[in-house]
């Protein structure tokens, strides 16, 4: 029966029975962990051959030696790869270094401090910057944009892509909002995926501000938690179609497909932007990491070698996120108090709570010894209006913690509704 249906010494009798069932778990000194999206050790081992790449004498890519300065594209064989898997030339790719985060950042700091190749003054001299942020989202996207000082707009994020009618009003009439956010694949954390409906129209809207940025955070494009891959939009050629050549800027890395800790990320963009970005990371660096770049090659061998690889990480991850599909609906099915996403791909869950009840059962969880992302993290400045978004994380923990972790989710949330509506 639904929480809302129950008589009130129903409902008095279920909170009880929760309190106690949760007093008796305190006792147990949980220590799980649901905040981050990491991979599991069971993954990082898939790519554990890696470490003997690209061995002693292998160190010649073409003409280039991979040890020496240079090459701030990155190696044409391993752009080669991932421009397949991002349905675009090998010449509209670069290779950096390890985070696509730090791609993010220069992208925002360079258009700040200089300008982009479409902007009349470098965006610190103009009076005010605004960027739409599409909610839930990404909480290191949004950190970006505030630790530079821009304004965060919020809109909302569906199963199929951000609200374009508020999305093409914003943009068309207030030259400050400068770009948009987005994780068009497996999006962090609701796992929406963009539809071409959506697609067209980010590519095609008219926008106030000329030297208006799509960051296309394309982390995703390779997590599958199926046994297909997801269609990639050619973006670029869209854009460039409908007179919008540079509006794009797509990254990706093998962050989470090999280590996280020793990867390598990709920026796809128009020629302009690319010799854009490359003028001025020359000045910060004279070229990333080749040799690790060569070792990515070597271990993957082709696009095909990379899905291969992605298919062994679903058989850790999916069963993952089919045990916690399973543990909230034993817990919270029969109330009506909650939903939850079950993502093709990508690495989290999106749980929707009682309005104003998940900073409680982060709390609850929390006392029990299971740390989750602060609720409010998937929105700009960590302000849910309505506190009802929780971002989970399965893919670190094994199984069993996984299992044991969201069974206190569900409890936590449970209990968190029962006394919000005694």
């Amino acid at each position: 029966m639904a929480l809302s249906d129950l008589p009130t010494d129903e409902l008095a009798r279920l909170e009880s029975q929760l309190a106690a069932e949760y007093d008796a778990l305190a006792g147990e000194n949980l220590a799980l962990d649901l905040t981050r999206g990491k991979p599991s050790p069971e993954q990082l081992d898939l790519s554990e051959r890696l470490l003997a790449l690209p061995g002693e004498g292998d160190h010649t890519a073409g003409s280039t030696d991979v040890r020496n300065y240079g090459g701030g594209a990155g190696l044409p064989e391993l752009r080669a790869i991932f421009a397949e898997l991002l349905g675009v030339g090998t010449d509209r790719v670069i290779a950096q270094d390890n985070a696509s985060l730090s791609i993010m950042y220069d992208l925002l700091t360079f258009s700040m401090l200089f300008g982009t190749p479409d902007s009349g003054r470098p965006w610190k001299d103009e009076p005010q910057l605004r960027w739409l942020c599409p909610v839930p989202g990404y909480d290191r996207h949004f950190g970006i944009t505030e630790a530079l000082g821009i304004e965060m707009v919020p809109v909302p994020l569906g199963p199929t892509g951000p609200d374009m009618d508020e999305v093409e009003r914003l943009v068309a009439e207030d030259p400050s909002i400068k770009g948009i956010w987005c994780v068009p694949i497996f999006s962090n954390p609701t796992g929406a995926v963009y539809d071409d409906h959506t697609v067209s129209r980010l590519a095609r809207m008219a926008t106030a501000a000329p030297d208006f940025r799509v960051i296309w955070d394309n982390a995703y494009v390779v997590h599958t938690l199926t046994t297909d891959f997801p269609k990639v939009p050619d973006v670029d050629t869209l854009a460039a179609e409908a007179g919008h050549p540079n509006r794009f800027l797509q990254v990706c890395s093998t962050s989470k497909i090999t280590f996280a800790g020793a990867g390598v990320s990709f920026l796809s963009a128009s020629a302009a932007n690319l010799d854009w970005y490359l003028g001025h990371t020359s000045i910060r660096t004279i070229g990333p990491n080749k040799v690790n770049q060569l070792a990515h090659a070597r271990f993957f061998g082709d696009a095909e070698g990379v899905r291969a690889h992605m298919l062994r990480h679903r058989q850790s991850v999916a069963p993952k996120f089919e045990a916690a599909d399973a543990a909230l609906t034993r817990r919270l099915g029969e109330y009506g108090i909650a939903s939850w996403t079950m993502p093709e791909g990508g690495y989290f869950i999106d749980l929707e709570v009682v309005d104003g009840t998940a900073t409680e059962t982060v709390r609850l969880a929390k006392g029990l010894g299971v740390a989750l992302t602060p609720a409010g993290s998937a929105y700009p400045y960590g302000n849910d209006p309505d506190d009802r978004h929780i971002r989970l994380a399965p893919t670190l923990p094994p199984l069993a913690e996984v299992e044991a972790a969201m069974d206190v989710v569900g409890l936590c949330a449970l209990l968190a509704a029962c006394r919000a509506a005694v």
